[in-house]
């Protein structure tokens, strides 16, 4: 089927910029792109009929890292790489909340913990060893000299069994990322951003008078510039990056009317997650345990993962209680051997703002911006 000439006059004629994937990094470089220049004409390309990666389909945490991750990281990577990634999360976590707004994002300053169960005794003594170091280094990024704490006595209080000890992120929160979603995409559409949704771009060719996309329906659409906001989908249109695709699941539970805990929680590294959502609770992750199932783009659920997550929720988080889980789903990560984001120009007209490390909420406003900055310079 090929385009009408109402269709390519209306829709896609003299592009400046077409931004392939409309999640957090893709609208939020939309965004910026018309914020730097109100005349740029600006297209924004969605395969699916809502963001179909993670931005929709994440926990909603405002988190920036545990400190078993932070150590885990610091154990591979140079130490400036792992806080200037702390600060860069830091960072698109207040521009996330300056440009949407704390209200319509949902966002409650409960506090993040994280959790350490009686046999891992040797590992909460080598946080607590490191606790005061891992403050004085965040101190300058979060302007606060008590980021980590010991917080002990709320295990009662959150009714917790099994676990022996938490530390506290003080500075960390939870928000809604539905209305993050909704919001991105009005403020996006009020500056004049065009966003089509259901149209999956399959290739393209950069060359001296600008880029040629090819889409799944046949259509070739001609722009001056592009910018891939792909994330774990990357490998599909440049598999040269080095952009490994991993699935997380999550699911969510039927409220639950004595609820004790508000906050987000965190486990074994940052790769088990669980927070409230009103009087309900989330819990996602555990991907770890079972690697290579779930490096993959291919969305579903898992019998191991689910029953590894419910596990945890009957034997440590709400013992001895009945929970009915109410909804199951997955997003697709884009990670790698690095957790710092690729954004690099890789040929003259195309840009690349990938591989969040499943850190997409903290970082991909900034990741977003910084892609957009690449394209107009």
């Amino acid at each position: 089927m090929q385009l009408s000439h109402w269709e390519w006059n209306s829709y896609f004629r003299d592009l400046d910029v077409v931004i392939i994937g409309s999640g957090i990094v893709g609208l939020s470089a939309a965004i910026q792109l018309k914020s730097k220049d109100a005349d740029l004409r600006v297209l924004v390309v969605e395969r699916g009929t809502l963001p179909s990666g993670a931005s929709t389909r994440n926990a909603g945490f405002a988190c920036f890292g545990s400190v078993t991750e932070l150590l885990d990281d610091l154990a591979t990577q140079a130490e400036n790489e792992v806080f200037d990634l702390v600060e860069k999360r830091w960072r698109g976590l207040q521009r996330l909340r300056a440009l949407v707004g704390d209200t319509r994002l949902g966002y409650k300053a409960y506090g993040a913990y994280e959790l350490f169960k009686a046999n891992e005794a040797h590992t909460y003594k080598n946080c607590v060893a490191q606790l005061d170091i891992l403050n004085q280094k965040i101190a300058r990024i979060t302007g606060r000299a008590d980021t980590f704490s010991l917080a002990d006595k709320r295990i009662g209080q959150f009714g917790f069994a099994n676990i022996s000890h938490l530390i506290a992120n003080n500075c960390e929160g939870q928000l809604n990322t539905g209305q993050m979603m909704l919001a991105l995409t009005d403020i996006a559409r009020t500056k004049g951003v065009q966003i089509l949704n259901g149209l999956h771009v399959q290739d393209f060719t950069d060359s001296t008078n600008g880029v040629i996309l090819t889409t799944k329906n046949g259509w070739e659409i001609k722009t001056r510039k592009v910018l891939v906001a792909t994330n774990g989908f990357t490998q599909k249109l440049l598999p040269q990056l080095h952009v490994v695709p991993a699935r997380n699941q999550v699911l969510i539970s039927r409220p639950i009317p004595d609820l004790q805990f508000q906050g987000c929680f965190h486990y074994d590294k940052g790769y088990v997650y669980f927070r409230n959502v009103g009087k309900r609770i989330l819990i996602g992750g555990g991907r770890n345990h079972f690697r290579e199932q779930e490096t993959t783009d291919q969305f579903g659920m898992t019998n191991n993962i689910q029953n590894y997550l419910t596990d945890l929720l009957q034997q440590y988080i709400l013992p001895q209680q009945t929970i009915e889980i109410e909804r199951q789903w997955s997003g697709i990560l884009g990670v790698g051997e690095s957790k710092t984001p690729i954004v690099q120009r890789i040929s003259q007209n195309v840009v690349v703002a990938v591989r969040l490390g499943g850190m997409g909420v903290a970082i991909g406003t900034l990741t977003g911006e910084e892609g957009a900055d690449l394209v107009l310079g």
